[in-house]
This record gives C-alpha cells, structure tokens and sequence, in this order.
C-alpha cells in the first residue's frame, strides 16, 4: 500500500457542526428562545404558512423569523409585514443553514428577545435536511402539488422532523392523485414519531391542529420538558 491517509472529511464536518448544534441549543435554552427550523422545497408555502402562524399566535407569544435564502429579501418583508420582527440571511450560495450561521442570525435578530423564533430555512429538500442549525423542533412542509412520493425520494428531510405539515389541501380536488392516506403512511415509515398534519395556509383549513401543536411545544420547552432532537442522521 502507499504511504498516505484517508481523511473523512464529510463526517468530520457533521460531528463539528453537531457539537455546535448543541452549544447553541443550550444557549437558547438559557435564553428561554425556542427555535423551530422550518424546511420544504422552493414555493411549498413556507412564508404564506408563517404569515397565518404568526397572525394567530402573535397576541400569545413574541415571534421572530430569520428568512435564509441564496440571495433576495422578498420573504423578509413578507414578514415585516406580517406584523413580526424578520432579518434576512443571505448564504452566499450555500443550500443549507449550520449551527454556526444560524448563531449569526440569532445575534442579529436579538433572539433573548422571543419566545418562539423560526428558521425558514434554504429551500431544498436535501441539504438541509444534513446539517443540525441547533433548533429545538424541525418541521417541514410538504405540498399537495409536488407528490406523495417525496417520503420515499428525500427520506432523511422526513427522518429527521419531529412534525409534516401537508399543506395545499385546497388543491387536493385538482391533484387528485395525492393521496392522504399514502403519503401519512409513507411518512411514519420514515419517521414513527413524527406529527402530521394536513392544512392550507391560504385558507386556514386544517390550521388548529399546527397551532395547537406549537403551544403544546413551546409549552414543553419553557417548563423543561422537552428532549433535545437527536443530531441529524446523515
């Protein structure tokens, strides 16, 4: 054999971010800030479900968002407008967030300042599924038009939510293919554990059930029941 060295570079790469994952988890707990990191492909309805989330719960509790994109503002000052306190991250073309750049902004949005903070996160059904930010709950959005089969083509995005929120259902008479049942069944292969709910963020059809599922978790964290999320299986 040669004289050399192989050096796994990818995993060292997760096992540093996921220390970092856990710093960060810790300071937020200090802190009192719950962060849920929200994932789903472009145009999935991330910051259409954020508006109506942040509309119902912002008389409860003080909501903040981080916006992570490639390039633009669009989502931030859909947010702003909203009525919640939003930065933009832009990621120099990174498809994902890390622990450490979502720790940039959290400083930049005054995260001590909110009880519940979302990441909307770089739209991509695989990058950012790999890669812990340090949140406390990983939801992701799932949309009627793209498909029952996506638990089965992007399972570590599925393997690695506490909670799937189906949203489009008011489209499910057009895409009459999308099967309820199915794709609910081909989740909970992946994920056991997971939530799923079936929504419209445009309409507010099925919304009670998402709702209710982030006061019972913020609820959680702020008394000290909540178990962090296992590091991300990559």
């Amino acid at each position: 054999m040669g004289d050399y060295r192989i050096i796994e570079v990818k995993r060292s790469i997760f096992d540093d971010n996921n220390r970092d994952a856990d710093r960060l988890r810790a300071q937020l707990l200090d802190e009192g800030t719950f962060l849920v990191n929200l994932m789903s492909s472009p145009g999935a309805g991330k910051t259409t479900t954020l508006k109506r989330t942040i509309a119902a719960l912002r008389g409860e509790m003080k909501i903040g968002v981080m916006e992570a994109d490639i390039d633009g503002e669009v989502d931030a000052a859909a947010i702003a407008a909203a009525g919640a306190k939003a930065v933009q991250i832009h990621t120099g073309g990174m498809c994902h967030l890390d622990a450490d750049m979502t720790r940039q902004g959290l400083r930049a949005l005054g995260s001590a300042d909110f009880d519940l903070v979302v990441l909307e996160n770089v739209g991509n059904l695989v990058c950012p599924a790999e890669f812990d930010t340090g949140a406390w709950r990983n939801v992701m959005l799932l949309s009627v038009p793209e498909g029952d089969d996506k638990p089965l083509k992007y399972p570590l995005m599925f393997k690695n939510c506490q909670a799937v929120l189906v949203n489009k259902c008011d489209t499910l008479g057009v895409f009459d293919d999308f099967d309820c049942d199915r794709v609910k069944a081909r989740i909970l292969e992946r994920n056991p554990d997971c939530s799923v709910f079936f929504l419209s963020a445009r309409t507010g059809e099925g919304f009670d059930g998402w709702l209710d599922w982030l006061r019972a978790s913020l609820g959680a964290f702020k008394t000290g029941d909540m178990m962090a999320p296992k590091h991300y299986d990559a």
